[in-house]
């Protein structure tokens, strides 16, 4: 046994995790299957697991990002920045997700369907603020025109069955 598991993780390069499944199914199949002990696995030779460094930007190149965006794009890759947003949650951000008044930011439907609560940085107030007041004008636009289509989160679709979807 130890002769293949070695042979995985040294001829045929598989990663660490592919040879720890292949380990965990020998010993499952010798416990269970033939129920029989497996004994020691001398002189097997782990992969070797890649050394990952964090991938987080210094203050200055993310600065250095931010000076090269406009409009709406700074406005949403400051707010993943300053608040912790991924994309796909700053993308479905909704005028009612944000309360001024309490300064805070609602993310429904977010990571492992939960919803979130945040803050946004101070210096995205007035911005959010200019964007919500173009958005509306754009939306009331969409209406007379008849696009009415939006993104619901999935509990909001239950409470609003006739309501359109994107």
């Amino acid at each position: 046994m130890a002769a293949f598991l070695t042979h995985l993780a040294t001829k045929r390069n598989i990663a660490a995790s592919t040879q720890n499944q292949a380990l965990c199914a020998i010993v499952f199949l010798y416990r269970h299957v033939l129920q029989m002990e497996l004994g020691e696995f001398d002189g097997l030779i782990f992969a070797k697991r890649p050394k990952k460094r964090p991938e987080v930007f210094t203050r200055q190149e993310v600065q250095a990002v931010l000076s090269q965006l406009k409009g709406i794009s700074w406005i949403m890759a400051s707010l993943m920045y300053g608040t912790g947003l991924r994309l796909m949650e700053c993308v479905r951000l909704r005028l009612a997700d944000l309360d001024f008044g309490n300064h805070r930011l609602m993310v429904r439907d977010g990571k492992g369907a939960k919803d979130i609560v945040t803050m946004p940085p101070d210096k995205l107030i007035d911005p959010l603020k200019e964007n919500c007041r173009r958005t509306k004008i754009l939306y009331r636009k969409d209406l007379k025109a008849g696009c009415y289509n939006v993104y619901l989160p999935i509990a909001l679709s239950r409470n609003y069955p006739h309501a359109h979807k994107a």
